[in-house]
């Protein structure tokens, strides 16, 4: 007879295994990595009797623990990637997507689960919140690559990885704001003196200025250390030490946390401040490498542990209407925010509508739900509240998984056309289709 732990070995060395090569062969196939990891959980723990119970119903402490640490990781591994320079007009869709499109996402979704899921106001607020913001975790597929070391390339990259790596760095944090607000309403109750001032003041505004403030400090600190410090031994660009950059994620975070900041913006604003420093320099390659490879580790076990709960019992009592609200959300309300907040922008039609489409859920959706499951009075709804968002997520990994690699092939090929038609003076990354 096998004993459990010998059998949970061998089957981490298999997926770690898997995570090393499962991205070069998928990567324009119609199926993602998540999607196999997900299947592999739900076989694995559908058939082994013996493994441990991973549904977070029950276990939530190990839910938000884990989670929290995937997306932070992953938050510098996407601000460490992006080559264009911070800007007003250079970042003119993601703004778009944060201002406009995440807020009427929470507001939609909200009105959907209170009005047809029938959940309290607090429950339903915390569901549109915890869904609203993509995910940095399991968006790879559709967001840049390496940074790279051309001063040329710098300006120029494709608006739609582009667009959906900076968003989903920004909003993991920027929806914090409305977990803590459906956490107060579930607590004090929906009368706007018990609430509002606390959530104007510290939720919205004290905690995502502290938390860009925190970010850019610890940031241009490291990255001086990293590129300019006068002491050679201590000047990281200089011995590749790409470890290091899991220092500055839990320096940035835990800093932000201390000072009652959102440690997810300060993780990102840092990653970006660092790329800044030097951004050129051939070392922000070896800090990212080191990062991705970590993070994949990471959403290997976060997603076969989701795979696990599904198999266990997650989704069990879905009920029709809360098909039909996943479904809304990833076909319909995503989406058409998403379309709507890009009109007259920068992008092509064709862009647009990936973008908006691509908005895909995941790892932080379950950090926010196990927040705030821990902080606030969810108790009797704790089971609802999982399967909604699980449902979300599980459809999500499913269809943007699916249709990720054929899609950016089509989009890619359709630019690099109309560039040629157009002329062989404009940039492909930036012509728009």
């Amino acid at each position: 007879m096998v004993d459990t732990a010998s059998l949970m070995f061998v089957a981490a060395g298999v997926a770690v295994s898997a995570a090393a090569v499962l991205p070069r062969l998928l990567v324009r196939a119609p199926v993602s990595m998540p999607m196999v990891f997900l299947g592999a959980g739900v076989a694995a723990f559908a058939l082994i009797g013996e493994l441990p119970d991973p549904n977070p119903v029950t276990n939530n402490g190990v839910a938000l623990q884990l989670s929290e640490i995937c997306v932070i990781i992953s938050l510098m591994g996407a601000g460490l990637a992006l080559d264009r320079p911070v800007g007003w007009r250079r970042w003119g869709t993601t703004w778009r997507l944060l201002g406009i499109a995440m807020p009427v996402c929470i507001l939609v979704l909200a009105l959907a689960g209170w009005l047809i899921l029938g959940l309290s106001v607090a429950a339903a607020l915390l569901v549109a919140a915890a869904l609203a913001p993509t995910d940095p975790v399991l968006a790879s597929e559709v967001q840049v690559g390496e940074p790279s070391e051309n001063q040329e390339d710098l300006e120029r990259e494709d608006e739609v990885r582009f667009s959906l790596t900076a968003e989903a760095g920004l909003n993991d944090g920027l929806s914090f704001p409305f977990v803590y607000l459906a956490i107060a309403l579930s607590v004090v109750g929906t009368a706007p003196d018990a609430w509002l001032p606390d959530f104007l003041a510290v939720d919205l505004a004290w905690r995502i200025a502290i938390g860009c403030v925190t970010g850019w400090l610890v940031g241009k600190l490291l990255g001086r250390i990293f590129f300019r410090s006068s002491v050679e031994s201590v000047r990281m660009a200089a011995h590749s030490e790409g470890f290091v950059a899991l220092a500055a994620t839990f320096l940035a975070y835990g800093t932000a946390q201390m000072v009652e900041g959102y440690g997810f913006v300060a993780v990102f604003v840092c990653a970006v401040t660092i790329r800044s420093a030097e951004r050129t320099h051939g070392y922000h390659g070896v800090l990212h490498s080191y990062i991705e490879q970590l993070e994949r580790l990471l959403t290997v076990v976060v997603v076969v542990l989701l795979g696990g709960a599904v198999a266990r019992g997650l989704l069990a009592g879905t009920t029709w209407l809360e098909i039909l609200v996943a479904a809304m959300f990833l076909f319909l309300i995503r989406p058409l925010t998403g379309w709507v907040s890009l009109a007259r922008g920068r992008t092509g039609p064709w862009e647009r509508l990936v973008i908006a489409f691509f908005g895909v859920r995941g790892v932080g959706s379950i950090y926010y739900v196990s927040y705030a499951l821990s902080e606030g009075e969810f108790a009797t709804q704790a089971q609802t509240l999982w399967r909604i968002v699980g449902l979300v997520i599980v459809g999500s990994i499913l269809l943007h998984g699916t249709t990720a690699g054929p899609v950016i092939t089509v989009v890619d090929r359709a630019r690099r056309r109309k560039a040629r038609r157009n002329s062989s003076s404009v940039d492909p990354a930036n012509t728009p289709i």
